[in-house]
């Protein structure tokens, strides 16, 4: 059993920023890809960014240059650092735990608004 539990989510005016944190608890017997996926009323949940088990960065063309993702495997924490923020943004973001099983967070939500 492993648990996946956001954090940092709110409102922010457009410009602004935020750092979203997903903490993971259980056993976790190995190595595992993180990632962060997003989704918004009305639409279909949608990939943002992932962090591999050594590193390895990719994100979303429309997230790149302005959000980072990063890890923590000390303390099996995954985050989201989101700047200059839009509208667009808003939805609800979930934390991802893959490799060799999968597991997803119940997500946070991040509302960019004026």
């Amino acid at each position: 059993q492993v648990q996946l539990v956001e954090s940092g989510g709110g409102l922010v005016q457009p410009g602004g920023s935020l750092r979203l944190s997903c903490a993971a608890s259980g056993s976790i017997s190995s190595m595992n890809h993180m990632g962060w996926y997003r989704q918004a009323p009305g639409k279909e949940r949608e990939w943002t960014a992932t962090i591999t088990s050594s590193g390895r960065r990719n994100y979303a063309d429309s997230v790149k240059g302005r959000f980072t993702i990063s890890r923590d495997d000390a303390k099996n924490t995954v985050y989201l650092q989101m700047n200059s923020l839009k509208p667009e943004d808003t939805a609800v973001y979930y934390c991802r735990l893959y490799g060799g099983m999968d597991y997803w967070g119940k997500g946070t939500l991040v509302t960019v608004s004026s």
